[in-house]
């Protein structure tokens, strides 16, 4: 690397841990901050010369992420942003901190997924799902498709695992008809990791007409765009490669939405070489990620800690959840959006039949939400009455991002 370069990068993996000494946080972002005020091409010097793998979508990117990572580990050691802080200044921290290693995964936010193609040129690209999110700041959920296609074509040469079951995802994912063959990729390779959330791909971004859906397939009634055929699928506990080979996958991670996580790492691993039989164990050593999914045990309450950010996950948080006593917090700071209408798209009605509490800065929003899908539920204003509130055994904790990190805190920013 040139000589600024070297200095950004030493001042950076400095400040990181200079971070994490202060108790300020793990470093994952200040250090690449740093980084790049001294060097703004830092990103794409700590990117060469090694096969990069980015990991974009609305939800799942930093489980997939993880999961990608082991099983890439097989070939050797690998560099990630494994906190989940996804934006460059956060991938310039993660490379930094890691040195020399031959590979990186890299989950990366949907809106910057154009600028860190451009600096770090990937060797595969994982799209996982367009949904809406953050509804005051973030953008349309077609027009962030449009972006997505727009990047692709600008980097023909780049490898695509893009999920066949989302129509967003799948018209991002195949470049506009065009008589210059490099502006088409050449190879898109397509998992099936099932959409239950369809309230965002009713309309095709390619024509407006009405999207049509009969068991997994889809299809636009007004043009030819239709759902691909997978290469990997989710097939009962396991996952089937191209070959038709199935491969049982032994997560310690709760919900089917997982066994797709693990079926796209399983893909992003074979871009680099990797066999599935070969990564499929590494897949069980991921336990939990950056505090997902943590259980911890305190004053004889078993939790376990869910996250929740947008309407398609809290879907999914509901069918990971068990039937037990279970803590919905819910805040509006700037890292979560500041609207929070979306809770009247989330349908409350899996929660009824059980104890139910609340919590967070806007609990009072989701008291009107809960009472006009007429869930019982009992307000509490901190977590230590809501531990209190529950009997021994198991509290399920569902949160949205800063509120997931206060709970976190006070369990210690389990991981």
């Amino acid at each position: 690397m040139p000589l600024r370069a070297k200095v950004a990068s030493s001042v950076s993996r400095t400040a990181a841990a200079l971070s994490r000494a202060a108790g300020r946080g793990d470093g994952s972002v200040i250090g690449g901050w740093i980084g790049l005020k001294i060097d703004p091409d830092l990103l794409a010097h700590l990117a060469a010369g090694r096969a990069i793998a980015l990991v974009s979508g609305t939800n799942g990117k930093t489980t997939t992420t993880r999961l990608a990572a082991a099983a890439v580990g097989v070939l050797g050691r690998v560099a990630t942003n494994s906190f989940g802080a996804n934006m460059p200044t956060g991938h310039t921290s993660a490379l930094a901190k890691a040195g020399s290693t031959p590979y990186a995964v890299l989950e990366v936010d949907e809106h910057y997924l154009a600028q860190v193609l451009e600096a770090t040129e990937p060797h595969v690209v994982a799209l996982l799902n367009l949904s809406r999110d953050q509804l005051d700041r973030a953008k349309e959920v077609a027009m962030m498709a449009q972006l997505w296609r727009a990047a692709l074509v600008r980097h023909p040469d780049v490898r695509v695992v893009a999920n066949a079951d989302d129509p967003m995802v799948v018209w991002a994912a195949s470049p506009p008809p065009s008589h210059d063959h490099r502006a088409n990729p050449p190879h898109v390779t397509w998992f099936s990791a099932g959409q239950r959330w369809h309230d965002d791909s009713w309309v095709c971004p390619e024509c407006g007409s009405t999207i049509q859906r009969s068991g997994e397939q889809w299809w636009c009634t007004g043009c030819p765009l239709r759902r691909p055929q997978p290469q990997w699928t989710v097939e009962d506990d396991g996952v089937l490669d191209p070959t038709g080979a199935w491969h049982k996958v032994a997560l310690q991670l709760p919900g089917k939405v997982n066994l797709g996580n693990a079926a796209t790492a399983l893909a992003v691993a074979a871009e680099f070489g990797v066999r599935p039989v070969d990564a499929v164990s590494r897949l069980a050593s991921v336990t939990s990620v950056a505090g997902r999914y943590a259980q911890v045990e305190k004053e004889g309450r078993l939790i376990r800690l869910l996250l929740a950010k947008n309407p398609a996950s809290w879907l999914e948080a509901f069918d990971m959840a068990d039937q037990a006593p279970t803590l919905l917090s819910i805040n509006a700071r700037d890292p979560d959006g500041l609207d929070t209408s979306w809770l009247f798209d989330v349908d409350f009605a899996p929660l009824r039949g059980r104890q139910l509490l609340i919590t967070g800065d806007r609990a009072y929003d989701l008291a009107v939400r809960l009472d006009v899908n007429e869930v019982a539920f009992q307000h509490v204003r901190t977590f230590a009455e809501a531990i209190r509130a529950v009997p021994p055994g198991r509290l399920e904790v569902i949160a949205n991002y800063t509120a997931f990190q206060d709970i976190r805190a006070e369990l210690d920013r389990v991981n």
